[in-house]
């Protein structure tokens, strides 16, 4: 028989952008699949939205807010797949993503070890719009090599990348609800640890939406999520040693830590001495931040705070703008934007 493949969706506030993503869902290629759906606590319609798919084999839950990490541990209690399908309420999934990974399994020995990974891209309102630009971990790579890369070269994969089966899962444990920010990325180390490697499948499309700032990646001035990733970081780190304590892997993880010390840096001098701490344990050094030379102009003349609030919003404003344009040229061409569409 077929595996069952769960496709699990945490759900908040995401009425704008849910339909889509559940249509992405049910028209998957591959037929034996169930869709849940955890509403999180929502302050508008997602659930009521949802629940129009409840004639096309969508389970709709609802609970008290937790965050996303509580809402993907309910949804996961309440699945019975042999494979786990996750995808946030607001990203989108090629129609064969699913099938196309399944029929990268043939061959292997221990498929049930394998996990398998995708391509995806950034889009906003027009997935036809997308790009897929490679990185270093869009290959079939052993667990210390996949994590050497993403720390060292600072990348990620998004979720949905991700068809992950039920034995890797149970080996992983439930995902972290300490965790406001990062909390896939650090769910993935266990379920790497657990696996005997990745398996990229290129022709399985995922599209991660850039909705606004307040996405679970971004850090900006909150102390909890600098707290939350301090955390996500320690283990990263804990985890990649555990695998292989070498010169490659301390060299890694110190340019992991240099690359987020700028989202700690000065606000707080307690979370900076501890990486500088944990740095000198791996026999190196940190560097303090300096200004990107686009912002260093500014600290003469207003000062190194301005500059530096400056180099975080500016960004963000600029996303919004191309956000507003792109949502304007989507309704002019009547929503048609489409996962099929063409792509580079």
């Amino acid at each position: 028989m077929k595996p069952l493949v769960s496709i699990l969706i945490p759900a908040y506030n995401a009425e704008e952008w849910v339909t889509e993503t559940l249509e992405s869902a049910v028209t998957q290629t591959w037929d034996r699949k169930e869709i849940i759906v955890v509403d999180d606590g929502s302050r508008d319609r997602t659930a009521d939205v949802a629940r129009q798919f409840a004639s096309k084999g969508v389970r709709v839950v609802s609970k008290k807010n937790e965050g996303a990490a509580a809402a993907r541990n309910e949804a996961y209690r309440l699945s019975q797949g042999d494979y786990i399908q996750w995808l946030d309420a607001d990203d989108v999934l090629a129609p064969d993503k699913v099938e196309r990974q399944l029929a990268g399994l043939k061959g292997a020995p221990n498929e049930r070890k394998i996990l398998l990974s995708s391509p995806w891209a950034f889009f906003r309102y027009r997935t036809n719009r997308a790009r897929f630009v490679q990185t270093s971990l869009w290959h079939d790579l052993s667990p210390v090599e996949w994590l050497l890369r993403k720390m060292g070269e600072n990348l990620h994969m998004q979720t949905a990348t991700w068809l992950t089966s039920r034995e890797l899962c149970e080996a992983a444990g439930p995902w972290d609800t300490r965790l406001i920010g990062d909390d896939d990325g650090e769910y993935y180390c266990r379920v790497l640890l657990a696996s005997e490697g990745t398996r990229f499948v290129p022709e399985a499309k995922v599209f991660y939406r850039v909705v606004s700032s307040n996405r679970w990646s971004y850090i900006g001035t909150s102390d909890k999520r600098k707290d939350a990733m301090l955390v996500s970081m320690k283990l990263h780190i804990r985890y990649l040693l555990s695998l292989e304590d070498s010169d490659r892997v301390r060299k890694a993880c110190l340019t992991y830590m240099q690359t987020w010390l700028d989202s700690f840096y000065p606000e707080r001098p307690d979370i900076v001495a501890e990486l500088q701490g944990l740095a000198e344990h791996l026999n190196g050094r940190l560097e303090m931040p300096k200004l990107r030379w686009k912002y260093a102009w500014m600290k003469p003349i207003f000062g190194f705070e301005t500059a530096r609030k400056a180099q975080m919003v500016l960004p963000q404003v600029k996303s919004s703008m191309i956000r507003s344009w792109d949502k304007a040229m989507y309704r002019f061409e009547g929503g048609a934007s489409s996962a099929n569409a063409p792509t580079h």
